[in-house]
């Protein structure tokens, strides 16, 4: 039996082999049955082809030197060159594979024919030159999508908006592109061969923190930071590391991509401060201070300290609003909470509820006293005129006062109890307030 039909007579035996050995690559290892033996079925078959062809003693001579016709059409070794490089395979799996071809095929034949001799021989020699050949076309294919896929991931690089590099493992630069030149405001021969560190980078410590992270865990770390470059540009980034593997599964390096998310931080800023405070004073609104209220009364019940709840209503407010207009009302207002951040320490929060209303969390007040001296504080800081449009404008407050956890122990209730006071310090007349009274409360809401 000629050699060419023993390949395709044997061909089942020749690609289990070949199974056995393309399953211990580590690129194959994700590989189909399918993926792995139709490349190689289809050369054998192309070899065996060529094996009953006529070859003249010139074209022998030529191949015998890797030089084959031109053909018309792509070979199975060139499409096998191209699928492996695309697929991740290395250059020495690539060869390997073809190494591991022929190994089957020479150790079945000569199992089968244990004296080669006369045309025999020259198959055997003809077969050898064809995986030659293979090899070479095979190579040749992956170099070019090798080439090709370069010059695209450079162009992608140089074109990317995004910083994107690559550090060794001592966290150095190897690879920075235009992007990140651009906003270190650095030349590349800058970059290269330093560290975050020696660049002087304040996030430096972290960064180098969560890049050897990556390199010995082999997973990818999502992180932020802020600094603005020497270019002047960003001042909010987000960052992935990503591990680079060698053949061996080994980090040889990681590759990062930053993305500059000052505007994107800046808008969800906005949209939080909108969503918590009053725009027209700059005061925590409603939302803000139900909140923080919850937290002062958490902190009270944790420490033991006191803490005050002061409900607001201004007195004749409407009168100034219906009589010099909306314009005039708002300048009054956002002049109010201003005398009332005035009248109260800094940690102590004022918020205006809406409308003509204001609260304060007077927290850490030990005497009954004190927490009357703020609110008189405030009664006298509200009854000074105020200058509104050309105009003296007067106006005054009711204030209503909430202890805890003397009068209520849930932030609902604390400010429920100061609006009760409110109200009665409104009936008592102009520039008073008032301390809750649980029983007389009941007993009002009895009668």
């Amino acid at each position: 039996m000629r050699l060419a039909e023993f390949i395709r007579s044997d061909m089942e035996p020749i690609l289990k082999d070949w199974e056995a050995f393309a399953k211990t690559l580590l690129a194959a290892e994700d590989m189909n049955k399918t993926g792995l033996r139709d490349h190689a079925k289809d050369m054998l078959l192309e070899i065996a082809d060529d094996l009953d062809s006529y070859q003249s003693e010139s074209a022998q001579a030529a191949k015998s030197k890797g030089i084959a016709p031109a053909e018309a059409e792509e070979s199975w070794a060139e499409i096998h060159g191209s699928d492996r490089q695309t697929s991740g395979f290395s250059v020495m799996e690539t060869v390997s594979e073809f190494r591991a071809l022929r190994a089957s095929v020479v150790s079945l034949w000569t199992k089968a024919n244990p004296s080669i001799a006369g045309d025999k021989l020259e198959d055997l020699t003809r077969f050898h030159e064809a995986i030659d050949q293979a090899v070479a076309e095979s190579l040749q294919h992956y170099a070019v999508v090798k080439e090709m896929e370069t010059r695209l991931f450079g162009a992608i690089l140089l074109a990317s908006p995004d910083p994107i590099y690559v550090l060794d493992l001592e966290g150095r630069f190897v690879y920075a592109n235009k992007a990140t030149a651009n906003l270190f405001g650095l030349a590349h021969k800058a970059i290269i061969g330093k560290t975050t560190f020696e660049l002087g980078f304040p996030f430096a410590a972290d960064f180098q923190h969560n890049l050897k992270k990556v390199i010995v865990d082999q997973s990818t770390f999502r992180g932020k930071f802020v600094h603005t470059f020497a270019s002047g540009n960003g001042e909010q980034f987000e960052y992935l590391l990503a591990p680079v593997l060698d053949e061996n599964n080994e980090t040889e390096a990681t590759v990062c991509i930053s993305r500059d998310v000052t505007e994107q931080a800046v808008a969800a800023e906005k949209i939080w401060y909108n969503a918590h405070y009053d725009l027209l004073t700059g005061l925590p609104n409603r939302r803000l201070f139900l909140d923080r209220l919850e937290q002062e009364v958490k902190h009270a019940k944790r420490s033991g300290l006191p803490l005050a709840v002061f409900f607001m209503d201004l007195d004749g407010f409407k009168e100034v609003n219906d009589a010099l207009g909306h314009d005039a009302g708002d300048h009054l207002l956002a002049a109010v909470a201003k005398r009332l951040t005035e009248s109260v320490r800094e940690e102590d929060t004022v918020a205006r509820l809406g409308g003509d209303e204001f609260t304060v969390i007077l927290s850490g007040a030990k005497q009954h006293a004190d927490v009357e001296l703020v609110a008189q504080t405030i009664i006298d800081a509200l009854a000074t005129p105020f200058q509104i449009a050309q105009d003296n404008v007067q106006i005054s407050v009711s204030l209503g006062i909430a202890l805890y956890a003397q009068d209520a122990t849930s932030p609902a209730s604390l400010l429920q109890a100061a609006d009760h006071a409110m109200y009665k310090a409104k009936k008592a007349g102009a520039n008073q307030m008032c301390f809750f009274e649980k029983a007389a409360d009941q007993k009002e809401q009895q009668s």
